[in-house]
């Protein structure tokens, strides 16, 4: 990997995460998720709903609270299912980092000074299918009249700028799976270099859908144990089968450090790097030598000023299909080596508990990577009793281990698509 460049470190502000908010299978709220994952708990559950009946598929990772009864009624009917997680996980981290409920006016903020930043795959796609339904069953004077702007991927964020008065910029992402993972990437080097002091960053996705579960299982990418829910998925492990699709929300509040100081604000850990690639390979698959993922690895750790001996812990995206899990651990090797038959840092896939939220997948796990240097605990790997032999990563498996003590820097990886690699560096304090 020798031929690999690296951007350069840059030079602008530090970058602190201050702020956290989830909403996933899980239940509602970064404790919630916290527990769960310490736990091992497993929040895939069956699909119910008449319109998964003749589905093959039948599960998912589904949040268990209905957004729409915890949005006022009005508000929360103006809003596709994802911008409901994503208002909900916004407001949730903006309190959490010590900001009044109201918004940037409240707070005493300079609304142009803020930014939001959210990554998403679908948006408010099942409104499109809505739409065409009324249009196919009763004509086009019954396509409801918000349908347009409930359908666009930027509504999420149009919304949290929406609700908080944030009038710096609403930016959002879509690049497949990497998409939460990228947003907050960029909202990194939107507060480096001065054009903002605030942003909420993440992603968000309500994909569990009928349409949508058709489609994978036409690939052949879903796991199809329904009997099984709370094992269906099973990141690295020898007998998986494909992953479990959930929906969520994952936002962190992130700040210039001297803004954070400055105020006094609880600092999670440093905001410090990120990197991108693309593997250039194939519509779906990822290239199985890792080489785009390990590019973006080695990217994310230059970028954050830091050598890769730094890394203590990789939250890896894992979605348990056969070549995403290979390739994933191909690359690692190549970047980090090999010691004893492993390679020598401690790794965690959070899939077997939540599903893979998709477009929300990196916010949330950005969430539990900074609760995870901020609690010094690893949570552990589920479902994944027998590792695969063609994988030779330190797993944390069934119970959470202690974060070792050398090093500082954490990574969070996320993979979609056509070869989307991205990947975020965080820092303990």
């Amino acid at each position: 990997m020798g031929n690999i460049t690296c951007a350069r470190i840059p030079s602008g502000r530090r970058v602190v995460v201050t702020g956290l908010g989830a909403i996933t299978p899980l239940g509602r709220g970064t404790d919630t998720l916290w527990e769960g994952l310490t736990a091992g708990r497993c929040g895939i559950r069956p699909l119910d709903a008449p319109a998964f009946a003749d589905h093959p598929i039948r599960i998912g990772g589904t949040v268990p609270d209905d957004p729409a009864k915890l949005l006022p009624k009005p508000q929360a009917r103006r809003m596709n299912r994802a911008a409901q997680f994503a208002l909900l996980a916004a407001r949730e981290a903006w309190q959490d980092a010590g900001f009044a409920p109201g918004g940037t006016q409240a707070s005493g903020l300079d609304p142009d000074r803020v930014g939001v930043s959210l990554g998403t795959i679908i948006g408010g796609a099942s409104v499109l299918v809505d739409g065409d339904r009324r249009l196919r069953d009763k004509g086009v004077r019954y396509v409801p009249p918000l349908t347009a702007p409930m359908t666009v991927p930027s509504q999420a964020a149009s919304q949290v700028s929406l609700d908080l008065h944030v009038t710096g910029e609403a930016r959002t992402v879509v690049s497949a799976c990497a998409s939460g993972t990228e947003a907050i990437g960029q909202a990194i080097d939107r507060i480096r270099y001065g054009h903002v002091d605030i942003a909420l960053a993440g992603g968000a996705e309500a994909a569990v859908t009928p349409e949508v579960m058709a489609a994978f299982t036409a690939m052949r990418a879903l796991s199809a144990r329904n009997d099984e829910p709370g094992v269906a998925s099973r990141p690295f492990a020898k007998d998986r089968e494909g992953f479990v699709n959930g929906e969520g929300a994952g936002v962190l509040v992130l700040e210039s450090e001297e803004h954070a100081l400055a105020r006094g604000a609880r600092i999670y850990c440093e905001a410090a790097g990120w990197g991108l690639s693309a593997d250039a390979y194939h519509l779906a698959a990822p290239d199985p030598t890792g080489r785009g993922i390990a590019a973006a690895v080695r990217r994310a750790v230059t970028n954050a000023g830091a050598e890769v001996t730094d890394v203590a812990h990789i939250n890896a995206h894992a979605t348990a299909t056969v070549e995403g899990d290979l390739a994933e651990a191909a690359a690692l090797r190549t970047v980090f080596g090999i010691e004893d038959g492993v390679v020598p840092v401690p790794v965690t896939a959070l899939k077997g508990n939540l599903g893979h939220l998709q477009g929300a997948a990196g916010g949330v796990e950005a969430v539990a990577t900074a609760l995870t240097l901020h609690h010094a605990v690893i949570p552990p790997t589920i479902s994944c009793d027998n590792l695969d032999d063609a994988i030779p990563l330190d797993v944390v498996r069934n119970v959470a281990r202690p974060l070792p003590e050398h090093g500082g820097l954490a990574l969070s990886n996320s993979f979609g698509f056509g070869g989307h690699n991205a990947v975020l560096a965080l820092r303990r304090r």
